[in-house]
């Protein structure tokens, strides 16, 4: 489990980032940049592409792994759990993160997909098939427990730090708003109790669109709403103070509506999905930093040339971990060659708040 005793000798080790790259996360401190493990076929020759990407950047300064259990069938799970033991790098440094929401195959995708869930978790019991959306998403707590069980041992963790509840607003094309809510909060419950049983630290929701758009959009929520839920879950749960401390959301050049669509009623009126966040004490954590590697190709003009680094890659990451109330920014490293340019854009800093708001004007 991330201590804050490991991460600050992690940080100690390293003394050629720039200001700001580590960064708070509770008691701890964390990389500005994280590994992410989502792209990227399910074979064997990727499986050890990541391995060593992600050996490398543990060693060379990113203490972030985000994945999911149906991340790559669950092979990204279990090459993070690999790295992780064969890192030069004590496991209380390491932020490890993960998801559940989507059902995963096991290994590669099955000749038949359906008939694989309806064996594996309906015909099981371990999913109600009124709790499966389009075949494939689920955020009953019993199902949640079943998918925690499986990261643990994917991972080869006793605890997961960061628990993430995967794109919640998959369920809203199947139930009401107020029905996901109402589910959310029994997910919530669940994890509390994970969280007091020692298997997770903490718990969040990772998006997509839920949180960038406007209340009248068919994937919107309010994420107001879903801490309230939060604060509910946990007196139910008799935990205390809540355990959920991070959402997830892409943020991008292109993809900047988190800092810019005004859609959560904050106590001075509506506020973006960042401002809202910061002011809650929530971490953030941004996916598709690099636009799932579309912004390799370069930034629009006016933006780069506002932004130190040598590549566009490392511009893109510098954007995104400028914006206000960012913890990290998580990037696709399939290859320890991906992981020295993506560390090079932590050696520059980042912009100023004054700067990055200018990139709006």
């Amino acid at each position: 489990m991330v201590t804050k005793e490991a991460t600050w000798a992690y940080r100690d080790r390293f003394d050629d980032f720039a200001r700001a790259y580590f960064r708070k996360f509770g008691d701890s401190v964390v990389s500005s940049i994280g590994v992410g493990t989502y792209l990227g076929d399910p074979t064997d020759d990727a499986d050890e592409a990541y391995h060593d990407a992600i050996v490398r950047a543990l060693e060379g300064g990113i203490n972030v792994v985000d994945s999911a259990i149906n991340y790559r069938n669950q092979r990204s799970e279990r090459t993070v759990g690999r790295a992780l033991a064969d890192a030069d790098v004590d496991r209380d440094a390491v932020l490890v993160a993960t998801k559940g929401g989507f059902v995963p195959f096991d290994g590669e995708r099955p000749d038949d997909p359906g008939q694989y869930v309806r064996e594996e978790y309906v015909d099981s019991g371990l999913v109600d098939p009124s709790e499966l959306v389009r075949g494939m998403h689920c955020i009953a707590p019993d199902f949640l427990d079943d998918q925690l069980d499986r990261s643990l041992s994917n991972l080869g963790l006793d605890t997961v730090d960061l628990y993430y509840v995967h794109n919640p607003e998959f369920q809203l094309s199947a139930q009401s708003r107020g029905d996901v809510y109402d589910a959310l909060e029994a997910a919530f419950v669940r994890l509390e109790e994970r969280a007091a049983a020692g298997d997770l630290r903490h718990y969040g929701l990772a998006t997509w669109q839920a949180f960038r758009v406007l209340p009248d959009h068919e994937q919107y929520l309010s994420l107001p709403e879903v801490v309230g839920r939060a604060r509910s879950a946990a007196r139910e749960a008799g935990t205390g103070a809540t355990h959920f401390r991070t959402i997830q959301l892409p943020f991008n050049v292109h993809m900047a509506d988190a800092f810019t669509v005004a859609a959560h009623d904050g106590a001075e009126g509506p506020q973006s999905a960042l401002a809202f966040a910061r002011g809650a004490g929530l971490n953030v954590f941004t996916s598709a930093s690099i636009g799932q590697g579309d912004l390799a190709a370069g930034l629009p003009g006016d933006v780069a040339e506002r932004l130190e680094g040598e590549t566009p890659v490392q511009r893109a990451i510098n954007f995104a971990r400028s914006a206000p109330g960012v913890t990290a920014a998580l990037v696709g490293m399939g290859s320890p060659e991906h992981v020295e340019e993506n560390l090079g854009a932590g050696r520059v800093p980042p912009m100023g708040a004054d700067a990055f708001d200018a990139t709006f004007e």
